[in-house]
C-alpha cells in the first residue's frame, strides 16, 4: 500500500525527510568515503616507502664513490695475491726459472721430480724435489736467489754432502725439496665433523 508523505503530519514529513538523509549520509559513507580514505591511506603508504627508498637509493649513490675504491683496492690485492699464488701450476715455467737461477749460482740441477700435490682448503701444495751440485758458497747464493721470487718457494729436506772427489766448482750433492703454492679456483669446503685448525676435540660421551 503505497503511503503518501503529504499526507502525515508536519512532524512526520520533517523525521521522513531527515531519516533519508541520514540514510543517504551513511550509504555515502560507507560505499565512497569510505573506501576513498583506506585509498588515501594505501597511497600514503606507498609514498612514504618510495621516500625511504629514494633515502636509500640516495646514500647509497653518495657512498659509490667508496664502494668503487674498496673493489679497486680488492682487484689489486688479488692481483698481488695471485702473482704470489698462481691459480694453475706450470712445471716447465717452474723449472725454467730453477735452471735460470741455479745458472746464475754456478749451481747444476741434477735432477728435478715433482712430488704429490697436497691439496688444503684454499690452496695446493705442490713439492718438487731437486738435486744441486756445486759449493757451499753457490748454493746458499741460490736459496738467497730463490726466495726473492715473486712466487713463493719454501725449501725444506735439505741434505748436503762432500765430494770425495772435489773441484773448484764442484765440491758438494744437496737435495732439497722446493715447494711452491697453487691458489684453488674453488675453495674446497670443510669436510663435514671435520676438528678446525687450533679447535678443542669433542669430549667424549660417559658410557650408559
Amino acid at each position: 500500500m503505497a503511503i503518501s508523505l503529504t499526507k502525515l503530519p508536519w512532524y512526520a514529513q520533517i523525521g521522513a525527510f531527515v531519516a533519508l538523509a541520514i540514510g543517504a549520509i551513511g550509504a555515502f559513507y560507507y560505499y565512497y568515503e569510505m573506501p576513498a580514505r583506506e585509498g588515501m591511506v594505501a597511497r600514503g603508504t606507498q609514498l612514504e616507502s618510495l621516500r625511504r627508498d629514494i633515502a636509500t637509493g640516495s646514500g647509497t649513490a653518495r657512498k659509490l664513490p667508496e664502494f668503487q675504491a674498496q673493489v679497486a683496492d680488492l682487484e689489486s690485492r688479488l692481483s698481488s695475491l695471485r702473482a704470489v699464488l698462481p691459480e694453475e701450476k706450470d712445471a716447465a715455467d717452474l723449472l725454467r726459472r730453477m735452471q735460470t737461477v741455479a745458472t746464475q749460482s754456478n749451481l747444476v740441477i741434477r735432477s728435478f721430480a715433482p712430488k704429490a700435490i697436497v691439496t688444503q682448503s684454499l690452496h695446493a701444495e705442490w713439492p718438487i724435489a731437486l738435486e744441486l751440485d756445486g759449493t757451499y758458497h753457490n748454493l746458499a747464493v741460490f736459496f738467497d736467489r730463490v726466495g726473492r721470487f715473486t712466487r713463493i718457494v719454501n725449501i725444506s729436506g735439505l741434505a748436503v754432502k762432500g765430494k770425495d772427489k772435489a773441484t773448484p766448482n764442484s765440491t758438494i750433492t744437496a737435495t732439497c725439496t722446493a715447494t711452491t703454492f697453487v691458489l684453488l679456483d674453488k675453495p674446497i669446503p670443510p669436510k663435514p665433523g671435520a676438528v678446525k685448525p687450533g679447535a678443542a676435540p669433542a669430549a667424549p660421551r660417559p658410557k650408559a
